[in-house]
């Protein structure tokens, strides 16, 4: 029997279980039918936060950021090509910190935009600043690599 993995629904905050063999192939969430792992970063509420950085098994990189942030809006689109390019080895997430100040403080985000990797329920690794996308998944890969 293959592995499965937990994943959080980012949409709805559903815990999921994946074959690790089909995490590539689309999954979608059994309440919500929203994509799992669809390689696309999405916006997330602190609920979705909490509950995905506490119980995912596939790697969750969140982006710290903020409306009025000139950074922040100028690596969205960088964010979302190595959203893209890591389908399948991590998820991306984006976290508004001035609608979720709390979540920002407890995350111990002090400038923006801030990128913060987690995989089951611990901080991997953190980057602070605008990143163009392939750092993004440098970033990403080698962090999960040191600590598969």
């Amino acid at each position: 029997m293959p592995e499965a993995l937990k994943l959080t629904c980012l949409t709805c905050g559903q815990a999921n279980r994946v074959p690790a063999d089909r995490i590539g192939a689309g999954p979608k969430c059994g309440t919500c039918g929203a994509a799992l792992a669809d390689g696309k970063p999405h916006e997330i509420d602190a609920a979705a936060h909490d509950k995905a950085v506490r119980t995912d098994d596939v790697p969750l990189l969140v982006d710290y950021w903020a409306p009025w942030c000139g950074p922040c809006r100028m690596m969205a689109p960088e964010f979302a090509k190595a959203a893209t390019a890591l389908k399948g080895a991590a998820r991306l997430a984006k976290l508004n910190t001035q609608d979720f100040p709390q979540v920002a403080q407890r995350a111990n985000i002090r400038g923006i935009p801030a990128l913060v990797l987690y995989r089951r329920g611990r901080e991997v690794a953190r980057l602070a600043g605008a990143r163009p996308a392939a750092e993004i998944e440098a970033f990403v890969r080698q962090a999960t690599a040191q600590r598969a």
